[in-house]
């Protein structure tokens, strides 16, 4: 069948099957990652998934389900599935489907030098960024993995009150890390940048990032536990973007997992913090016309000013409160349920240059690199990551230092920032600029 008769198909049949409400959402999505290593390919892995998710309201509750078998008897089968479920799950004040609205058809990004360009030329694009990495240092003695990846995706999205939606959409990006040896001492590096235009993809700029930071690195050495003003760069800042955007998000305050909770309208974060999220920025890796659910994508101030103003909402949390989705019902696949979740959340950008911030610390560490930072206490915020990173000392960059531990929680250190940077750099769906915090204690020798 095509793509726009399953949708109908499986709306219909639903329908007949008893459903008081009926979603269907399809989605094709391609695959491509080219890695390679010592200029030559290792890899080349092209998937496609494609199939359909049913989720219907009935009596109160939802039932899903979901096939990759696109045939009118499968289909029928996921119905049937759909409402059973729904006849045994349990009543549920939130169970609705979101209503038809006008959405901005030109935020489908949809670059077609992706599509075109040969698969040869991409395999040279990863290529070209790993020997710019090589090309960069001689110290730099190899590359663990460069690869070239790339993303196509269609949506087609329809309920029984009308609402509809269709677009197709890509994304592509590179990266690299590689290792640095010199004095018996070895450090790695990383680099990458995706974008939804193939043109703003520059292997030299990627393998140089990588480069740069494992020779950086080269010879570094612990320091004693003592307190240190902290310098976070877009790629480390970042990071802890993806700790907080759960506990911002209404499901898990709905659920009693988060730190924020009972704090709308307070203080939680210093006065020089604003986060965003933005389902509707221009070139944003995760802009799209709406969410998975159908409702328009839109520009979300959670934190103002360190002021907490709302949290993320899909249809489903919105309706528990009474009140209106933010856009923020994440899809990853037909095979699930519209979830919350970010789309594009970052931290407003201020005015100072990255290096005005190093020149303003007296004693400090800019911090490279953290690692562990998936094991970060989403629901609690505390955190204790090992780091790697430069010493500065009177406002400059110094010698390299390891084996320190940062430990804190999320709205402490967000209490702490004294500064923001105009920096802003995102890193698929997460984006910061530099970050100035207070002097911590950081844990050393």
């Amino acid at each position: 069948m095509e793509r726009e008769t399953i949708v109908q198909t499986g709306l219909q049949l639903a329908e007949k099957a008893g459903a008081d409400e009926v979603e269907t959402y399809f989605l094709d999505r391609d695959n491509l990652t080219i890695e390679v290593r010592g200029g030559k390919l290792e890899t080349l892995h092209r998937s496609r998934e494609r199939g359909l998710g049913i989720r219907v309201v009935k009596a109160g509750s939802f039932g899903y389900a979901f096939t990759s078998d696109l045939g009118q008897a499968a289909v029928a089968d996921t119905v049937e599935l759909a409402v059973q479920g729904a006849k045994y799950s349990s009543l549920d004040s939130g169970a609705s489907l979101p209503t038809p609205a006008s959405y901005d058809r030109s935020l489908a990004q949809f670059d077609g030098k992706i599509e075109e360009t040969p698969l040869e030329a991409k395999l040279d694009l990863a290529l070209a960024i790993e020997q710019a990495a090589l090309n960069t240092d001689t110290r730099i003695t190899k590359s663990e993995r460069a690869a070239y990846e790339e993303n196509d995706y269609t949506v087609l999205l329809a309920n029984s009150h009308g609402l509809r939606v269709s677009y197709r959409a890509n994304f592509c990006g590179g990266y690299v890390w590689v290792v640095a040896e010199a004095n018996g001492d070895v450090q790695t590096g990383s680099g990458l940048s995706y974008s939804t235009q193939l043109a703003q993809i520059d292997p030299v700029a990627i393998g140089q990032e990588a480069a740069l930071e494992a020779v950086r690195l080269l010879g570094a050495r612990p320091i004693k536990t003592q307190k240190l003003a902290l310098v976070l760069p877009p790629q480390v800042a970042a990071q802890f973007l993806g700790i907080l955007a759960t506990a911002l998000t209404a499901e898990a305050v709905q659920k009693g997992r988060s730190l924020f909770a009972d704090q709308i309208d307070k203080q939680m974060a210093s006065p020089v913090v604003t986060i965003i999220d933005d389902g509707s920025l221009v070139g944003g890796i995760n802009t799209a016309p709406t969410d998975g659910e159908g409702v328009p994508s839109e520009r979300t101030i959670l934190v103002e000013n360190g002021v907490l103003r709302t949290f993320l909402h899909n249809s489903y949390t919105a309706g528990k409160e009474e009140t209106v989705s933010t856009g923020n019902g994440v899809r990853g696949s037909f095979k699930t349920t519209p979830e919350v979740g970010p789309t594009n959340m970052f931290f407003r950008p201020g005015t100072a240059s990255e290096e005005e911030l190093i020149q303003s610390v007296d004693q400090g560490l800019y911090v490279f690199d953290l690692m562990g930072a998936h094991t970060a206490n989403p629901i609690s915020g505390d955190f204790s990551l090992g780091a790697t990173g430069l010493l500065i000392e009177q406002g400059k960059l110094t010698r390299p230092v390891r084996q320190v531990i940062l430990a804190g929680n999320i709205q402490d250190m967000l209490n702490q920032v004294q500064a923001v940077a105009s920096n802003l750099r995102f890193y698929l769906g997460f984006g910061s600029p530099a970050l100035l915090v207070e002097p911590l204690t950081i844990s050393g020798d």
